[in-house]
């Protein structure tokens, strides 16, 4: 089969090309902004790439169209069609369908699939069950919105029947509104958390539940729901119905609870400890997206201890809390946190492992741009200086936002900065900055090369 992707330089268009040229088919696709690191790994692949959405790409002749949610019916200033390959498929009358719709149609039937779906923490709890499926030898397939440092690939077809997948809430694409994750129909699912996100589809939390109601429908009943017990949101989702095993993690009476330290626990079932994590990770998030994990593993028969052994070698993900250098004894991380409780989360995480400020040492500096469609609306300003309570300073990328983020700061008192430009922002950050500082710049973008900037400009400034 021949396969035209159109936005396949997304991170799960680009996962699905590689899994489709895996498994054989031949893969080609286009996107405007064609660019490395995604364009070199496709092209490796031998996959060709076109910039763009321009309509002569009809005489490729695929089979079917793989259609991106990138793609709209939007319009240009001058009134001409933003995708006119778009406008040509349809004109035409040629068969396309939704990537979400095509992998499950082409490459999950059949296979035992485990989704992870939550607001927060879907990569990384994705990346640490295929990490444990794989060290427990059952050889399974993949795809993470990310890159997980184990296996430095997003996806892989894989040996084996299980296939683990990033379960996104976000809508299928223009033609199909319904949330990503219904079209996946696993036999395992794991329900991290849930809170208001993605405002640019969804009118409040009701209507996300909703969706997630939908998942739980397509689980069988010799299926299982792995479910965070601390989230009345899911409590309230499982009450709408469920028809499969449930298995709780997280509080106290739940099925999988952890005791200890977030970096070294134990892990009780129902109460009895059962296996030992020790980790490099921090964070109370990392310690229940470990308990999820090992429940989830468990329903293929994955002992705890097994699982538990995994993940003391597990490397996390690129773009989580991953050091990208230190430059004149400071230290600068890139994060994927854009929500305000990821932010938040990710920031006391630090704060604990760090411990108290001192002398020379323990500070933190969040940077930070509003990026994803619910911030740049200025749905969740309010939050903001709850998220940022645990930053010695704050410093905002204020540029395209309609909101003043200065304003929303205004709690913080001095402790926040804005900027309407990157080089502005280095600068003030390269100005406040000394030695024995933890810088964590934080967006779900590339935020303007903001990390490599920021690294220069602590090596060349004056001592």
């Amino acid at each position: 089969m021949h396969i035209h992707i159109l936005g396949i330089c997304g991170t799960f268009m680009g996962g699905l090309a590689a899994l489709a040229r895996e498994a054989g088919h031949r893969v080609t696709g286009c996107d405007s902004g064609v660019y490395p690191p995604m364009s070199d790994q496709l092209r490796a692949l031998g996959i060709d790439l076109i910039e763009g959405f321009s309509a002569d790409q009809m005489a490729l002749k695929p089979d079917v169209f793989v259609v991106g949610n990138v793609v709209s019916r939007a319009r240009l200033p001058d009134g001409n069609p933003k995708f006119p390959l778009m406008e040509a498929i349809l004109d035409q009358g040629a068969r396309y369908t939704s990537g979400p719709q095509w992998l499950a149609e082409n490459l999950l039937q059949g296979r035992h699939v485990l989704a992870v779906a939550g607001t927060h923490g879907k990569t990384t709890t994705t990346s640490m069950l295929a990490w444990v499926l794989d060290q427990a030898g059952l050889q399974p397939g993949f795809l993470v919105g990310g890159v997980p440092l184990n296996f430095g690939v997003s996806a892989r077809l894989g040996q084996g029947s299980a296939f683990v997948i990033e379960a996104d809430e976000y809508d299928t694409a223009f033609f199909d509104k319904r949330s990503k994750f219904v079209h996946y129909r696993p036999r395992t699912a794991v329900l991290n958390n849930l809170e208001f996100d993605h405002a640019d589809i969804f009118d409040n939390l009701a209507a996300i539940e909703r969706q997630f109601h939908h998942l739980v429908r397509t689980v069988p009943s010799q299926g299982r729901v792995v479910v965070n017990g601390l989230e009345e949101s899911l409590t309230r989702v499982l009450t709408q119905g469920c028809w499969s095993e449930v298995r709780s993690f997280g509080s106290t009476v739940s099925d999988f609870s952890a005791e200890g330290e977030a970096h070294d626990f134990a892990v009780l079932r129902q109460g009895q400890p059962v296996a030992r994590v020790q980790w490099a990770l921090s964070g109370a998030h990392n310690q229940l997206n470990a308990l999820a994990t090992v429940a989830a593993a468990d329903h293929l028969g994955v002992p705890a201890e097994v699982a538990a052994e995994a993940l003391s070698s597990f490397q996390n993900v690129k773009r989580r809390m991953e050091v990208r250098g230190q430059a004149g004894g400071v230290t600068v991380y890139d994060d994927f946190a854009h929500h305000p409780t990821a932010i938040r989360t990710t920031l006391d995480g630090l704060r604990r492992r760090l411990g108290p400020v001192t002398e020379g040492s323990g500070r933190i500096l969040a940077v930070f741009e509003p990026r994803s469609n619910t911030m740049k609306l200025g749905t969740m300003k309010a939050q903001l200086p709850w998220s940022l309570s645990s930053a010695d300073l704050a410093f905002c990328h204020t540029g395209g936002l309609d909101w003043d983020a200065a304003e929303a700061l205004a709690p913080l008192g001095e402790r926040a900065h804005t900027a309407a430009d990157i080089d502005t922002l280095v600068r003030q950050v390269a100005a406040a900055a000394r030695p024995g500082d933890q810088v964590v710049c934080m967006s779900n973008g590339g935020f303007g090369g903001v990390h490599q900037r920021l690294l220069q400009a602590l090596t060349t400034r004056p001592a």
